[in-house]
């Protein structure tokens, strides 16, 4: 019988696990239990990290598993490397769902496209950015250290571990966003420059809509490469003829 991990925490994730569930097959979702109130899919849950790409192995084998399919963030670099070497390890084969990414944009030709955060904070300099929109998320705020005495807005799903600088608005929030709300924003908060990376889909895209009827600069961050080895695929119904 087939025996599906999944590893998730995306949109994606939740609508692979609905029709895994509808169509029957044996199915646990794997979350990282980093947001305090994640959205839940339908079926089995569990909540946790694995202790790396051992662990993740252990579980494949002890668990049963048939397959694997890796339905995390576009920039999970580090667990979707480490669901490519688990699942070789325990021999189980893999597969990479990941949503289209904003390089056909009707708008994306005229972003900054850079690299890597550092790249991004030096883009948006160059832009003269004074009150710059950050949307990277937290785990990226080390690299606009330097912003303190700018008026930057930044918006992040969970609360900040530690207290950001006097002159900064921190909005907690997530999606999906309406294009008229972030037109709002920005022109309430007098924002001139959004930095934000390529992570797909429509829950955040409104921003990058509401930028260009703004006439506001976007600096994008480009999405990591996909480890050598690892399948991808891009839609719910290539992961179900993937595993039929």
């Amino acid at each position: 019988m087939t025996r599906v991990l999944l590893l998730g925490g995306t949109a994606e994730a939740r609508a692979l696990a609905a029709a895994l569930v509808d169509a029957g097959f044996d199915v646990v979702s794997s979350l990282a239990g980093r947001v305090s109130k994640p959205r839940m899919p339908v079926g089995d849950v569990r909540v946790g990290g694995f202790g790396g790409v051992g662990g993740l192995a252990g579980v494949l084998v002890g668990g049963g598993f048939t397959h694997l399919v890796d339905a995390t963030h576009p920039f999970a670099v580090r667990m979707t490397a480490n669901a490519g070497t688990a699942s070789a390890i325990a021999g189980v084969p893999c597969l990479r769902l990941a949503r289209p990414g904003w390089s056909e944009h009707a708008d994306a030709g005229s972003w900054h496209w850079v690299d890597d955060y550092d790249k991004a904070r030096v883009a948006a300099e160059a832009l003269g950015a004074a009150r710059p929109f950050i949307t990277t998320g937290r785990q990226t705020l080390e690299h606009y250290a330097s912003w303190a005495d700018r008026d930057v807005v930044l918006r992040v799903v969970e609360a900040l571990e530690e207290e950001a600088p006097a002159r900064w608005t921190v909005l907690l929030d997530r999606g999906p966003f309406e294009v008229a709300d972030e037109r709002a924003l920005l022109s309430r908060h007098q924002v001139d420059v959004v930095l934000t990376k390529d992570s797909g889909g429509a829950y955040t895209a409104a921003k990058l809509t509401a930028a260009a009827e703004l006439g506001v600069s976007v600096v994008v961050v480009r999405r990591p490469a996909v480890p050598a080895g690892v399948a991808e695929v891009e839609t719910v119904g290539e992961v179900l003829t993937w595993l039929t």
